[in-house]
């Protein structure tokens, strides 16, 4: 599990970010940028982004965080954005 900052709140200046499979959290800190495979295309978000539920389909999972990216392969599940927190619940997620 990679996890870049510590605390279970955002640092108010970013995204809460959790990457969760059924096997194990495979990311969970903060990030600037959270950029997903939805099922009929890509979705950005950032810090501010309306409440939404989406369908992911299969593709790369970019999180950037100062200046730096992290990418995880993805395929099916949900992504959940509610104050300033993603969620992504994956069937399968592993470093791209």
């Amino acid at each position: 599990m990679t996890t870049p900052a510590t605390g279970g709140e955002s640092t108010g200046t970013g995204l809460r970010v959790s990457v969760i499979t059924p096997e194990a959290t495979v990311y969970e800190g903060d990030a600037d940028q959270v950029v997903a495979p939805a099922w009929n295309g890509s979705l950005g978000i950032l810090r501010g982004h309306a409440p939404l539920m989406a369908l992911l389909g299969t593709g790369t999972l970019r999180i950037e965080q100062g200046g730096k990216s992290t990418s995880y392969t993805v395929s099916g599940g949900f992504l959940q954005v509610v104050d300033n927190t993603v969620t992504v619940l994956s069937e399968k997620a592993s470093a791209a």
